[in-house]
């Protein structure tokens, strides 16, 4: 018998991801399936109703974008949708993710994402999506602070909502859709996730003013400070 999944609290327990233990081909594997994940689960769609809806209002002729924790890139990409005119720029740690970005002519950079190599607000938005999760607490509140100090404008955070729905959905249906790599780092990051009071908790604590945190279809939770 299976033990029962604690979803009370945070899981501390580290994704495949962030030791490294994967393949070349596990890791692209994972980037086409991510890519099938931003499209029809909610990450695309969180950002187009917030970062989105600034840009197609923004008055200023050309704007600047910062992705931290890039991945492959598609969401950068999906912004050239909501305004043509933007400076995009990606950040991650890690090579195999710049190198899918680079692809798409987007400027990248290696670095470590709590010592951005930015200056203090000069990146109009900056975002980041599904990267919260892999930190700790204490760690995660020096990300959203570092985002913070960079961006001129606004910030905008995807994570993933710790639900235990969302978690019996995704392994019901996720055993059968994707390799084993990705469904289990899946499973692991939906018990990394966030609840609403959690995030709003952190985001006071980086030193946000009047952050808002909405919930977006999919189970995600999207952080705007």
């Amino acid at each position: 018998m299976k033990a029962r999944i604690d979803l009370s609290r945070r899981s501390t327990e580290t994704e495949r991801l962030d030791r490294g233990e994967y393949t070349i081909e596990e890791y692209e594997r994972w980037h086409r399936e991510m890519w099938y994940i931003h499209r029809l689960l909610g990450e695309s769609r969180a950002l187009r109703k917030t970062l989105g809806s600034e840009l197609t209002g923004s008055s200023d002729e050309t704007v600047s974008i910062l992705d931290v924790g890039c991945g492959s890139g598609d969401l950068l990409l999906e912004t050239r949708r909501w305004k043509t005119d933007t400076l995009m720029f990606g950040a991650d740690d890690n090579f195999l993710a710049l190198r899918a970005t680079a692809r798409h002519q987007i400027p990248v950079i290696q670095c470590n994402a709590l010592r951005l190599p930015f200056g203090n607000s000069s990146i109009d938005y900056v975002m980041s999506s599904l990267t919260l999760h892999h930190f700790s607490d204490e760690r995660a509140v020096a990300f959203l602070r570092e985002l913070r100090r960079v961006a001129r404008k606004n910030v905008f955070v995807v994570d993933l909502e710790r639900n235990p729905l969302a978690y019996a959905v995704y392994r019901a249906f996720g055993r059968f859709l994707l390799q084993s790599f990705t469904f289990e780092d899946g499973s692991l990051s939906i018990r990394r996730g966030f609840r609403h009071d959690e995030l709003m908790k952190l985001a006071l604590a980086a030193g946000y003013r009047e952050p808002v945190v909405t919930r977006s279809a999919a189970f995600r939770l999207v952080l705007t400070g």
